[in-house]
């Protein structure tokens, strides 16, 4: 089951995530409350090991600036958040990174690599707003195996998400935050422990 802990902004809650077990750690580089800049992206991950994927996120912005904000952060991978298109993916498939299509699950063509992408992470009807939804639904989207579940999870709801849902991953932000923007060490180790529990 893949893990991604995403919207970290610490050097302590970026290794909290590495220590616990998370595959993959975020990094918003677009406007949000988790919102780092590329030099922090670029220093946080410098700690990361190999094996653990590193992934800009961004939202809202279009390809120019895409590609201006993660050319100097040294991540390995690109999630574009929303309403992008395959014209989109297309233009920074050249980038050489894993490439992460967050879509809402009401989006169309909703299967892996039908823009290009390498991974397909399903959110909510409203994509980043953290709200929990029904999950069961995404069953009758006849996905395929290994996409990445988002979307209201939290420690108390993921293995039933999972469950639901027939997620091959998840990711989560603010179900592992003390407050807005803030993360928890505590919570992210909590996160990971109930997903492989679950899966």
């Amino acid at each position: 089951m893949f893990v991604k802990i995403c919207g970290l902004s610490t050097a302590e809650t970026v290794a909290a995530a590495v220590d616990a077990g998370a595959d993959a750690v975020g990094f918003v580089l677009t406007r949000s409350p988790r919102q780092v800049t590329p030099d922090t992206a670029r220093r946080l991950a410098a700690a990361v090991p190999p094996h653990v994927l590193t992934v800009a996120v961004v939202a809202g912005v279009d390809v120019a600036t895409v590609r201006e904000l993660v050319r100097d952060t040294g991540l390995r991978a690109l999630q574009l958040h929303g309403d992008y298109s395959r014209a989109d993916f297309a233009a920074v498939a050249d980038l050489g990174l894993t490439l992460v299509r967050a879509a809402s699950y009401q989006a169309p063509d909703l299967r892996i690599g039908a823009y290009g992408e390498d991974l397909l992470l399903v959110d909510a009807p409203e994509p980043g707003s953290g709200g929990a939804w029904d999950y069961a639904l995404l069953r009758e989207r006849g996905l395929g195996e290994g996409w990445i579940l988002a979307g209201g999870l939290s420690v108390d709801t993921v293995a039933d998400a999972i469950a639901q849902s027939g997620a091959g991953g998840v990711d989560v932000s603010s179900g592992v935050e003390s407050a807005r923007g803030v993360k928890s060490e505590d919570l992210i180790r909590e996160f990971v422990a109930a997903v492989r529990k679950a899966g």
